[in-house]
């Protein structure tokens, strides 16, 4: 059974143009690496949770980030390595001084004994459509597609 994964596509409108705020992962694996690495906030589902659920609480996990009103519900999302993404998208300016992310803890270096705490996401920023469909994860960017085509306007 592959993994499932949920998330919120946050939008704005900014001098008449249209972006998306994606998020870059934190920790080792992810500290060179730019093209293709940055994502929606999101995370997978536990036990029992409803995917809609998982996302907020994704969002204010990886983000601080408190979301409530109105969704559009975009269609899931196949990823390279077979996880299924739900996704939301949801109109909404965050200041990127206002977000903070939780934190996790791994052995590093590897096999070193020694526990490392790392930021979930170290990186978030706002890009241009153009921008956001080179450095997001390339199994995503279907949602920036889809979210243009039900705004109707991009």
């Amino acid at each position: 059974m592959s993994k499932k994964s949920a998330g919120i596509l946050l939008y704005r409108i900014k001098n008449k143009m249209l972006e998306v705020l994606l998020v870059h992962p934190g920790g080792p694996f992810w500290i060179k690496k730019d093209a293709g690495a940055w994502t929606i906030p999101k995370g997978e589902l536990n036990v029992d949770e409803e995917p809609f659920d998982a996302a907020i609480r994704e969002m204010k996990e990886e983000t601080g980030i408190i979301l409530k009103g109105n969704f559009i519900e975009l269609t899931p999302v196949k990823q390279k390595g077979g996880k299924l993404v739900y996704a939301w998208a949801k109109e909404q300016d965050v200041d990127l001084s206002d977000i903070k992310s939780n934190e996790f803890e791994m052995e590093w270096p590897p096999k070193s004994g020694k526990k490392k705490i790392f930021p979930e996401i170290d990186k978030a920023d706002w890009f241009d459509l153009k921008t956001a469909k080179e450095k997001m994860n390339a199994g995503q960017v279907p949602l920036i597609q889809e979210l243009i085509i039900k705004l109707k306007s991009y």
